[in-house]
């Protein structure tokens, strides 16, 4: 099908994209450019969270090959730094800063007292928190995107449609032969918007409900720690 639009005859889609008007040019140029920032997002939280799922289970592996709390720490430590790691050392150093030589040494093992307990619960809960934070940096981008795409492609449509209806005017035509190219035009927005938004919409629910499978894994294993510390006679 040839479609006329701006005096250039356009027999495809790309076509009628090279030959679009400014407006529409702009719009898909910032549609691509969302486009391109999400698949950027999109890729490389998808090796992050790869890459965490790999350390988890390592970590969980090595833990499971220990019987004390001593043992576990200088072992899990070896390992390259990730979420688990560091929540671990910062339960270890929060215990030895209270407790000097306890973990050693037995005999020097006295209880936390309730107060203290609650301040380690705190600070777990805390490097949860920041855990999880870290994890879905960039993340609520692809929320962004995948909201705005849509309306910005509307914005594009709604442009060409009122280009489309001027050009009309000014010629005093209203023929199909006349409508079809300001139209199609004005669509190419409307699809490029979607184009943007899907993927963005779908990535955000996975890694949003992976975010979550992660920060329960943490909290549980923040409570872990800390029933393994009353096992021990930490706390």
């Amino acid at each position: 099908m040839m479609l006329q639009a701006g005096g250039a005859v356009a027999s495809s889609p790309l076509e009628l994209l090279l030959i679009a008007g400014p407006e529409t040019k702009a719009v898909l140029g910032i549609l691509l450019c969302f486009s391109l920032t999400a698949w950027f997002i999109i890729v490389l939280k998808w090796w992050q969270f790869r890459r965490l799922h790999r350390q988890g289970a390592r970590f969980f592996a090595d833990l499971e090959r220990t019987n004390r709390l001593q043992d576990a720490y200088q072992s899990v430590m070896k390992q390259p730094q990730s979420p688990y790691t560091r929540l671990f050392r910062e339960a270890i150093n929060f215990y030895s800063e209270l407790r000097p030589g306890a973990l050693k040494d037995e005999s020097q093992r006295v209880p936390l007292s309730s107060t203290q307990l609650d301040s380690l619960k705190l600070v777990l809960a805390k490097e949860v928190a920041a855990e999880r934070d870290l994890i879905s940096h960039y993340v609520p981008w692809l929320a962004t995107i995948g909201s705005v795409s849509p309306l910005l492609g509307l914005l594009g449509t709604t442009l060409g449609v009122m280009n489309a209806f001027l050009g009309i005017s000014s010629k005093g035509s209203g023929n199909i032969g006349a409508v079809a190219p300001g139209v199609a035009e004005a669509l190419t927005a409307t699809a490029a918007g979607l184009v943007a938004a899907i993927p963005a919409v779908i990535a955000y629910n996975l890694y949003v409900n992976r975010l979550r499978l992660i920060t329960g894994e943490l909290e549980g294993f923040a409570s872990e720690v800390i029933g393994s510390m009353a096992r021990e006679g930490l706390v």
